[in-house]
């Protein structure tokens, strides 16, 4: 499921359990909701915040995180291409081939990582993933002439097996580095929360505003964090652009 249809479920989940601890003030004696019963339950609803806060918390941390890691080698990938590019052209001959060669071959590359959007715009399935760059291959058989186009075509495959490798790091990342059964004991926990939040005082106007928006916020943490754990798919992904237009049609 996407980032949003989680979040819309976690809202929805959290607004029924406010909705039934608004039901349970009602329903339960005084005595429950009083004295030392009512210090037992802010103490344990205080125990449960803490916790949910502390784990949304670790959580946005750890998929920022990944997600800048991520955005960065996209970066070093785009500014490899380019590099790439450049000693090709001093290659002469060979080099034009290979420079048409590789800006299929970006386009392969980018199709393959960004596969939703690959597929909004072919209306098929992504490439295969595991699939060598051609340009590496060709790159190999191309003879040099002199020592110049030597150290060119040296310099030339080392960049070539450094997009490899980076190609390889961002196959190896999970699409959703998120848990699901860790998400789902997140939303228990803050619906334990919000029910206890409405059985402390009678409903009134102000009160249910208050935790319509508290219940929001607390599903919009939820969507930020999901949005981050999948850097190639959904609103926040990061941007194919640089690389697909890294390269100036020859």
């Amino acid at each position: 499921m996407s980032a949003v249809v989680i979040s819309l479920l976690a809202f929805a989940l959290i607004l029924l359990s406010t909705g039934l601890g608004l039901m349970l003030r009602h329903w339960l004696p005084e005595r429950h909701l009083s004295g030392d019963s009512k210090d037992v339950i802010k103490l344990a609803t205080a125990l449960v915040g803490t916790m949910s806060a502390l784990v949304i918390a670790l959580l946005f941390a750890s998929t920022r995180a990944s997600y800048e890691a991520t955005g960065s080698q996209v970066a070093h990938l785009t500014a490899n291409v380019i590099e790439l590019d450049r000693l090709l052209k001093d290659l002469g001959q060979d080099g034009t081939a290979l420079r048409q060669l590789l800006r299929r071959d970006v386009q392969t590359l980018a199709d393959s990582i960004w596969k939703s959007e690959a597929a909004a715009m072919a209306g098929n399935a992504a490439l295969a993933a595991t699939e060598e760059l051609k340009v590496a291959s060709k790159l190999r058989e191309v003879v040099a002439g002199d020592a110049v186009q030597r150290a060119v075509q040296t310099r030339a495959l080392e960049v070539s097996n450094m997009l490899s490798q980076i190609q390889l790091g961002i196959y190896a990342q999970p699409s959703d580095s998120m848990s699901r059964p860790f998400v789902f004991l997140l939303v228990l926990w803050l619906c334990f929360i919000f029910a206890t939040f409405a059985m402390s005082s009678a409903p009134n106007p102000t009160l249910i505003c208050v935790l319509f928006f508290c219940a929001l916020s607390a599903a919009s943490a939820i969507y930020l964090i999901m949005e981050l754990g999948q850097p190639f798919d959904g609103l926040m992904q990061v941007q194919s652009a640089p690389l697909r237009h890294a390269l100036p049609s020859l």
